[in-house]
């Protein structure tokens, strides 16, 4: 398949591929990130070096840039590499004025002026909040919180693999996608 045609995959971080914590787990953090103790969600170097040869890979965060950059320096595999990474400055803040927060959203129609399409992106996240309106490109993943075993990204691949040639992924169902996985069978 050529780079062209390759779907676009954006990954969110935090709760996603790693959790972050003052407070250490019930194992040793895989690392520190200034008074961080980041865990990282079983199965990641694989998942991307696998991944990124069927997609092209991206990571977008609601975090503060630098550290966003600064904990994908730590998790990139020196074999992929990604379109960009994206941080809280990337996104657009909306009050929520029934709960008085605001809210980081990730709109994908900031990718088209990147040149990407949105007929051949996906985004996969925690947080139905900061993607709402994204509803066709959106792969919800349940929220990693340092807990083992954790087989998120194994079935996550699996289903990827089923839609990597697809010519638009806003017509694919993707809600329940981890229903149909070998291991949710």
């Amino acid at each position: 398949m050529k780079t062209e045609n390759k779907i676009l995959l954006i990954l969110d971080l935090d709760e996603t591929l790693i959790h972050a914590t003052r407070s250490e787990l019930h194992k040793k953090p895989d690392f520190v990130y200034a008074d961080y103790n980041v865990y990282i969600r079983p199965n990641l170097k694989w998942f991307l070096e696998c991944i990124h040869q069927h997609f092209k890979i991206a990571i977008w965060s609601s975090a503060d840039d630098i550290y966003v950059e600064d904990i994908v320096d730590k998790i990139k595999p020196d074999s992929v590499d990604f379109e960009f990474v994206w941080g809280r400055s990337r996104c657009t803040t909306k009050r929520n004025f029934e709960l008085d927060e605001y809210v980081h959203e990730k709109r994908l129609k900031k990718i088209k002026n990147q040149g990407f399409l949105l007929e051949k992106a996906l985004i996969v996240d925690d947080s139905p909040e900061k993607t709402r309106d994204n509803f066709g490109n959106v792969i919800y993943i349940a929220p990693f919180k340092g807990e083992m075993p954790d087989d998120s990204l194994l079935n996550l691949h699996e289903y990827l693999m089923t839609i990597k040639e697809v010519e638009n992924v806003r017509k694919i169902e993707k809600r329940g996608w981890e229903n149909r996985t070998s291991n949710n069978n």
